[in-house]
């Protein structure tokens, strides 16, 4: 569980980054979480975005992909949603205590 120092840490981080999935009408499936965990492994913190046409609630689709893959949810704000979990090979960020 991250804390708000962390979190506020991370979020800052995420600003400057491009989302690199999109979640569709077609919704959350297990080939997206399978490509969003190996971009979780290389990456540690990736932002996804969330398409109106997707029809789903973004907290919810935020919630779900955080859960189904593993990893911390950051933030959800607006049609983003942006995901941490720490690398076991390629560890490249540092949190705050």
């Amino acid at each position: 569980m991250l804390t708000g120092k962390q979190k506020r840490y991370l979020r800052s981080m995420a600003h400057h980054l491009d989302p690199i999935f999109q979640v569709g009408k077609g919704g959350v499936n297990d080939h997206l979480i399978r490509h969003i965990q190996e971009a979780l492994e290389v990456r540690e913190l990736i932002k996804i975005t969330v398409l109106n046409n997707s029809g789903e609630d973004r907290d919810e689709v935020g919630a779900e992909l955080s859960e189904k893959s593993g990893a911390e949810l950051v933030q959800v704000i607006g049609k983003i949603v942006v995901l941490y979990k720490e690398s076991r090979d390629k560890k490249k960020i540092e949190l705050p205590r």
